[in-house]
């Protein structure tokens, strides 16, 4: 099946925009047994697109990671602060390698020596829009600590360095419980030496 024709979109609204926006929509789509679905009313929240930056130094075996406050976080009755990948939201006309770029250096005073693009997922598709681009960036981790962000976005942000090992052990003691970080870092796990050889390490 397909969006072209197996969807039909009687309407849309934007229901309410602020930070964020959130859409609401009435529509129907084929089903699997044939026919149409009854029609279904969906809130959509349009969060943007996003790159996601693991920062990876292949001579030392380390990440960098970030910790900030999240309020989504604080909502689901979770500690707000969190310890994530570099990300940032791409902006209408940016390309997702310049935002990359720039989101590293913003967040953790670091410039890429080269990048991997890893590839693009959904957030989580049952209420929300939002894509991220995840890369793997070539950094020396050494160059990277200290307090990082933009003041007027309302960014404070504390870089971490930990190998490649911790890391991984803080994904599965919890420490590291959000999706971005848990994909990144998955993936590194299981395409480490191969990217270490593309790399010349």
């Amino acid at each position: 099946m397909d969006a072209a024709n197996d969807v039909e979109i009687i309407t849309r609204e934007t229901v309410f925009k602020g930070y964020f926006q959130v859409d609401r929509y009435r529509l129907r789509h084929r089903t699997f047994k044939g026919g149409w679905s009854a029609e279904l009313v969906r809130e959509v929240f349009e969060r943007g697109h996003a790159v996601v930056v693991l920062l990876y130094d292949p001579d030392r075996d380390s990440v960098a990671l970030i910790e900030q406050f999240r309020p989504g976080a604080l909502a689901a009755g979770w500690n707000p602060w969190l310890i994530e990948c570099v990300a940032g939201i791409i902006e209408e006309g940016e390309h997702p390698d310049d935002v990359a770029r720039r989101e590293t250096m913003e967040e953790a005073g670091a410039e890429p020596t080269a990048m991997a693009h890893v590839g693009d997922y959904l957030m989580t598709a049952g209420g929300s829009s939002e894509t991220c681009r995840l890369y793997c960036a070539r950094v020396d981790s050494r160059t990277i600590s200290g307090l990082h962000g933009l003041e007027d976005e309302g960014e404070d942000i504390r870089t971490h360095v930990v190998s490649v090992d911790e890391s991984l052990e803080m994904v599965r003691d919890g420490r590291i419980n959000n999706a971005m970080a848990v994909v990144a870092l998955q993936w590194l796990a299981l395409e480490k030496d191969r990217l270490r050889c593309e790399w010349g390490v």
